[in-house]
């Protein structure tokens, strides 16, 4: 399962980077494959989550990205799971509750690593928009995993 979810986490990576999405702010992406990553956390648990994550950010930064492109991603990617992990470890936040925060823990992951990269904490006024985009981002990808958790059921997996 762990190889599966990591396939298609890679397959939604990459359509994710075909399409490009013209926000007008750079940078900013729906993170597709955060469906597989919250559906896996609440199908299969939070280490299988972070073994998903993790081997799609290795994959996607040696097919199409970069090693700075992995730091950024793994930055975003560490901080993420951690505190979607303590989410729902509570039992108190919904799907869509812990991928908003997933989400914009992501972004938050991601400003950290440019600030110590570029030397500069003027990254940090970049927040207030990532945080909406988080936010945005997190609703879509929590409503689809809900949506996915609650039709696949633990037997099939």
């Amino acid at each position: 399962m762990i190889a599966i979810s990591s396939t298609l986490a890679m397959i939604l990576s990459y359509l994710e980077s075909m399409v490009p999405l013209s926000f007008a702010v750079p940078g900013i992406k729906i993170g597709l494959a955060n469906i597989v990553i919250v559906f896996v956390m609440y199908r299969l648990g939070i280490k299988q989550a972070i073994a998903v994550s993790f081997i799609r950010l290795i994959w996607a930064a040696i097919i199409f990205g970069s090693f700075a492109t992995f730091v950024y991603s793994a930055s975003g990617a560490v901080l993420s799971l951690a505190g979607m992990g303590i989410l729902k470890l509570t039992n108190k936040f919904s799907t869509v509750g812990v991928s908003v925060a997933g989400g914009i823990l992501h972004n938050a992951g991601q400003i950290i690593a440019a600030a110590v990269l570029m030397g500069t904490a003027q990254i940090v006024y970049y927040m207030p928009v990532l945080i909406v985009s988080g936010l945005a981002t997190g609703v879509i990808i929590g409503v689809v995993a809900a949506l996915t958790v609650k039709k696949i059921p633990k037997s099939v997996i």
